[in-house]
């Protein structure tokens, strides 16, 4: 009995010290971050839209299929950049028959859009760690100017991917009728919000 306490013991103190040595360091002031190119890690990234259904709830979705870059010094955020692109047809909504139904034509056109960018054209702080990056939305064949709020949660060395990593988070809203997607407004509604949870890793 007591060689299997000491056992576990002995297990939960290695178990520790592994994860202590893959346990980023993780820098959080923006200013002290490394300055260069970033690609998206899509293992680690999340993209969800809302949007409000019935005047009753938020339904909520999400695209598994999108890629990103990021440019910036910390030192000159005004020049930083940030573009995005998705894959429509990669909407996750947990139902099929729905998902075909907004591929048409009244909705999305995937057969014709397939894809969504974005490209910043400029950069506004707001805090130490929260920036304003403003830009044009592609999508259904219109060009919109869209403000997202990003927030930059710290960077590190990643021993995992062995790369300098960075946290960010970002979220924006758009009305899609200025999209040419006014169906069922307002029972449908018209704004969507976009948000996105991602790691960055240095090229």
């Amino acid at each position: 009995m007591k060689k299997s306490i000491a056992i576990i013991l002995l297990s939960s103190v290695f178990l520790s010290a592994c994860v202590s040595l893959i346990t980023p360091k993780v820098e959080p002031e923006v200013i002290k971050l490394k300055a260069g190119e970033y690609s998206l890690d899509s293992t680690h990234a999340t993209l969800l839209f809302k949007v409000q259904h019935l005047g009753l709830s938020t339904y909520v979705g999400r695209f598994n299929q999108f890629d990103a870059s990021l440019v910036f010094d910390p030192s000159n955020m005004a020049a930083a950049s940030l573009n995005a692109v998705i894959e429509i047809n990669s909407l996750d909504i947990n139902d099929e028959d729905l998902k075909s139904d907004l591929m048409g034509r009244s909705w999305f056109r995937q057969a014709q859009y397939p894809q969504a960018t974005f490209v910043s054209t400029s950069v506004r702080p707001i805090s130490e760690s929260e920036f304003e990056f403003t830009g044009a939305l592609n999508w259904r064949g219109q060009q919109q100017p869209v403000v997202v709020s990003a927030t930059f949660h710290g960077g590190a060395n990643n021993i995992l991917s062995g790369k300098y990593t960075l946290g960010f988070s970002a979220k924006g809203a758009f009305s899609r009728s200025d999209f040419g997607m006014d169906k069922y407004v307002p029972l449908v509604g018209d704004e969507i919000t976009v948000e996105a949870y991602a790691e960055f890793l240095k090229n």
